[in-house]
């Protein structure tokens, strides 16, 4: 048997649940038609999140236990990245605080773009972490808004015990365009569900369903867990009866709780089953856009050896209800505020002091003083060690996962904040290390004195003059 396959898993799915009841309560007297989709509520990313910063904490969630040297290559893919021209999983491995000898790639265009990037990582031989992120920004009063969610998922694939394994995989590329996005445009536009149904779904999906079996040499009713990421009710049931599968295999598409996460929704639906699946089943993934992939796993009996730190089950319950449509519009560009002035200053990122603090800024590596072990934030060549200044001592002392309390807080309602007000404050490291930091994901009274605290990527501030985001590292409650 091959030793190469998934190693470990992972997601993230942000804090914030936004009741659907809340959208169409504000939409419903111009759109009616969505009153069959206002049940449940949908995973929506603080403005402090984007793709990158999503990818980031379900790879954390991924690499939870596992040595970090062993990356290879990174790669994201999304149709909802931030930059055009960075490198995207630059970004990621920088904040995973990898080793500089990393290869990195960015996949998009398409929905089918996170299961082609892992389709692509299993038919290499590189140990690869595979993340899938989206952020989407549908048209307010649309059908999308109802059913999209923000999540991203994370799968490091290798050698060495995976605990599922790649038995054959079918891909399909027809230019059929059941909805689409031109770059630099806000929204995506959709074409009518029945015909995307009926002749995308069925025809292209039965048939390479079919081939896929086939080719495994086995038949339908073997699969164990089937996994059809898509937002049009029923259609995974029709594939799955077509294709012989069992009603019970079908996997929840999370619609209720999360919502449909675009392209991450395939590696999102993945992680979940693996938090299930048991030694010997058979996975199959089936993933759509201009075409489909087809990927058929079977579970080792390493499949209990590895756990992700929360999984899309822990992160789904770390949960803050809310109905305020209004922020959430705001949050996504979509209504216009008057900020103030408080809020007109440049926000001019210095590229040059972004390079030579990168580990710092990206990574959250302090300083270590190899002769007191005095730890400090940010690193220098000074320790700050009370009765030993020692010079040129410290070593690189990453602070990203360890664990910290409040030491201090404020909440500073005059200084501007698109989630007013902002709070920040001083937060002590276990093991010792002192920073100030915001604090971000806190429930209204949560946050106090010695509250328990994990660090979070986050988007720091934006440079809306060049169009261009900084991101750091901000304080938010522990697991």
């Amino acid at each position: 048997m091959s030793d190469f396959g998934i190693l470990a898993f992972g997601a993230y799915v942000p804090i914030t649940r936004l009741q659907r009841s809340a959208i169409h309560a504000t939409n419903g007297w111009f759109a009616g038609g969505l009153r069959g989709l206002a049940k449940g509520e949908k995973a929506a990313a603080n403005w402090d999140e984007d793709s990158v910063t999503m990818a980031v904490e379900a790879a954390r969630d991924a690499l939870d236990g596992i040595d970090r040297a062993r990356v290879e290559r990174v790669v994201i893919a999304s149709t909802t990245l931030p930059f055009a021209d960075r490198q995207n999983a630059g970004i990621v491995k920088e904040a995973l605080n990898l080793p500089d000898a990393v290869g990195a790639m960015d996949v998009t265009g398409s929905q089918r773009a996170a299961t082609s990037a892992l389709l692509g990582a299993l038919e290499g031989r590189a140990t690869t972490l595979v993340c899938a992120a989206e952020i989407a920004t549908p048209r307010p009063a649309s059908e999308r808004e109802m059913t999209a969610g923000d999540a991203a998922a994370a799968l490091l694939v290798g050698s060495g015990a995976p605990i599922a394994r790649l038995v054959a995989s079918h891909s399909v590329t027809v230019d059929f365009v059941d909805h689409f996005r031109e770059a630099g445009a806000a929204h995506d536009y959709d074409w009518e569900a029945r015909w995307v149904r009926d002749e995308g779904f069925a025809r292209i999906m039965t048939p390479a369903i079919a081939a896929l079996i086939e080719k495994a040499g086995i038949e339908g009713g073997a699969i164990d867990h089937f996994i059809v990421p898509v937002a049009v009710k029923g259609v995974p049931e029709m594939l799955a009866k077509k294709a012989g599968v069992a009603d019970a295999a079908v996997a929840d598409a999370l619609t209720p709780t999360l919502g449909h996460a675009g392209a991450a929704h395939a590696l999102v639906m993945l992680s979940a089953a693996l938090e299930k699946a048991k030694a010997g089943q058979r996975i199959l993934l089936a993933s759509f856009g201009q075409g489909c992939d087809l990927l058929l796993f079977e579970v080792t009996d390493a499949i209990g050896s590895v756990k992700p730190r929360l999984g899309v089950s822990g992160w789904l319950a770390r949960r803050i209800e809310s109905t305020n449509y209004a922020k959430y519009l705001f949050h996504r560009g979509l209504l216009e505020l008057d900020r103030g002035m408080r809020a007109e200053h440049d926000s001019k990122t210095a590229l040059t002091a972004l390079w030579r603090g990168r580990k710092a800024v990206l990574g959250l590596v302090g300083g270590r003083c190899t002769k007191t072990g005095t730890v400090q934030f940010p690193k220098s060549e000074v320790s700050v060690g009370g009765n030993d200044h020692a010079v040129g001592t410290q070593e690189d002392y990453p602070l990203a996962e360890v664990p910290a309390k409040v030491m201090t807080w404020t909440a500073d309602a005059l200084t501007y904040s698109p989630d007013p007000p902002s709070y920040y404050g001083n937060i002590d490291f276990v093991g010792g290390g002192r920073m100030m930091t915001e604090f971000t994901d806190f429930a209204d009274d949560a946050l106090d004195v010695g509250a328990d605290l994990r660090m979070m990527f986050r988007i720091k501030a934006y440079d809306e003059n060049r169009g261009f985001r900084r991101y750091f590292w901000k304080a938010a409650p522990a697991f």
